[in-house]
């Protein structure tokens, strides 16, 4: 028996399909929505559909752009021979934050997985091999997660690189500010020896 009408199980059902979203947080959403004057409703729809029709990706990095050129590409004070490969768009915002990174991007849209049915050709590797043959770039530094797939990823773009006169570089791993040694497992202890520097 259904508590509440079609239309709106079918948004509670709609809310529950986004990650991270259960059921008792879908439904709540959807509550949520029906609560909204008639004019922030159609605004939140006409929010999604206007994304969703003017988002496209930045034909040189596969960031997300609204049309042309995105801001990092298009913008002169930005070093063009450095470029960060990252698998997501959220990767860019999160390496954007720390305010240290001066060069381009390059998004992959996800990360080779087998289990998943992944493969290079799913993911934006051509054009990135496409960027640096042009020989404009001298450095490829990989920021996939340290993660099986992030790795395998990382792994097989170096070495479709090696051709070329780039130096590809891989971020480093160790232990985070703030941390405490105790509670560090020994992957993460032998990646941060391995990755020591010199002060």
């Amino acid at each position: 028996m259904e508590y509440f009408p079609a239309p709106l199980e079918k948004l509670t059902e709609q809310f529950a399909r986004l990650p991270g979203i259960g059921g008792k947080s879908a439904q709540r959403l959807a509550f949520f929505v029906l609560g909204l004057p008639q004019e922030e409703a159609e605004e939140f729809a006409n929010a999604i559909l206007d994304a969703k029709r003017n988002v496209t990706t930045c034909p040189v990095c596969q960031n997300f752009t609204a049309g042309g050129l995105c801001p990092v590409c298009a913008s002169p004070k930005r070093d063009g021979s450095v470029v960060c490969v990252v698998a997501s768009p959220r990767d860019v915002a999160a390496i954007e934050r720390s305010r240290e990174y001066n060069g381009h991007y390059h998004v992959l849209h996800g990360v080779i997985s087998p289990m998943n049915h992944v493969g290079p050709d799913d993911i934006a590797v051509k054009p990135l091999v496409e960027r640096v043959a042009k020989g404009d770039v001298k450095e490829v530094i990989m920021a996939t997660n340290p993660d099986t797939e992030g790795e395998a990823t990382a792994m097989y773009i170096a070495r479709l690189l090696k051709p070329f006169d780039v130096k590809v570089t891989r971020l480093a791993y160790g232990i985070p500010v703030g941390g405490h040694l105790e509670f560090t497992d020994e992957a993460t202890l032998m990646r941060a020896l391995e990755g020591r520097r010199e002060l």
